[in-house]
C-alpha cells in the first residue's frame, strides 16, 4: 500500500475487513470483495496480501475465497466481557420475546453497518433465526438499519446511503428505494419489511438511543407473515416500543 495517504489505507483496510466479516465463514472472492467496497482489483489485491501477513484474513486453501483471520478472535479475547448494551438489555430482551412469542434480535449499530449482538427465542412453534449473533448488514437493507437511519437527519442518511451504495446494489436494492423505505419508518415511528431476510417471514424495528439521545442500536421481531396482520403489528410495534425504553432506561441507569 505505498504511495498512499496512510489513514486512507487504514479506513480501506477496515473496510474490507468489514466487508469479509459479511461472509462469515464462507468468504468472499476477490471479484465478490471489490464489487462491495468499490476499490479498485489492485487495491484490494494489496489490502488482502497485508492482512493476510498480520494474520487478520485467511485465504482458504480449496475455494480460494477470503475471510476474516483468526488473529481477529485473539484480539477479542482481550474484551471479554459483555458489551453495556448488551448487559443492558438482558432482561428486556427476554420479557419482551416471552410477550410476543416470535424471535427477537438486539442490533448494534457500528459505522455503515448494524450487527447482530443479542438474539432470544419466544415460545410460538416456528421461530424465524434470520440473523446468528454476529450476522452483519449493511445500513439501508435490514428493517434494524431502517429503524437506525430513521432517527437521523436527511444529510446523514444520504451520505450512509451513498457510502453503503455498492453493498445495496448487490442484493437489488437501490438508493430511491431505501430512501422511500426510511421515509416510511420515520411516519410509522418504527421500521417494517414486509418480506423478511427469510421468505415468507415479516420484520419489525424499534431504535434504541444512548443517554446523550444518539441512536445506537435496534431491537427487532421477526415472525412468519401469517401472523403479522395489521392489528398484530401495531401491537408487536408497541412491545418493541416498551423494550426500546427499558434498555434505554437500563442504560442510563448504568451510566
Amino acid at each position: 500500500m505505498r504511495g498512499e495517504d496512510g489513514a486512507q489505507s487504514i479506513h480501506r483496510a477496515i473496510g474490507v475487513l468489514r466487508t469479509l466479516a459479511m461472509a462469515r465463514e464462507a468468504g468472499f472472492g476477490l471479484t465478490e470483495i471489490v464489487r462491495l467496497t468499490g476499490l479498485t482489483r489492485p487495491t484490494v489485491h494489496r489490502i488482502l496480501t497485508a492482512l493476510i501477513a498480520e494474520g487478520l484474513v485467511e485465504q482458504k486453501p480449496a475455494t480460494r475465497r477470503y475471510a476474516v483471520g483468526e488473529q481477529i478472535q485473539f484480539l477479542a479475547l482481550s474484551r471479554p466481557r459483555p458489551s453495556a448494551l448488551i448487559a443492558a438489555a438482558e432482561t428486556a430482551l427476554t420479557e419482551t420475546a416471552r410477550a410476543i412469542g416470535d424471535t427477537i434480535f438486539l442490533t448494534q449499530r457500528t459505522g455503515l453497518d448494524t450487527i447482530c449482538v443479542a438474539r432470544r427465542l419466544g415460545d410460538y412453534p416456528i421461530q424465524v433465526l434470520s440473523l446468528s449473533v454476529g450476522d452483519r448488514r449493511p445500513l439501508g437493507i435490514s428493517s434494524a438499519g431502517l429503524a437506525v437511519l430513521a432517527r437521523m437527519g436527511e444529510d446523514e442518511v444520504r451520505s450512509i446511503l451513498g457510502a453503503n451504495a455498492p453493498r445495496l446494489a448487490a442484493v437489488g436494492v437501490g438508493i430511491r428505494q431505501a430512501q422511500s423505505w426510511v421515509a416510511g419508518a420515520k411516519r410509522l415511528g418504527y421500521a417494517i419489511r414486509d418480506r423478511g431476510l427469510v421468505p415468507g417471514t415479516r420484520a419489525l424495528s424499534v431504535a434504541i438511543s444512548d443517554r446523550g439521545g444518539q441512536v445506537i442500536a435496534a431491537v427487532t421481531s421477526a415472525g412468519v407473515v401469517r401472523r403479522m396482520s395489521q392489528a398484530r403489528m401495531e401491537a408487536v410495534a408497541d412491545d418493541l416500543k416498551a423494550c426500546a425504553r427499558a434498555i434505554e432506561q437500563a442504560l442510563a441507569r448504568a451510566g
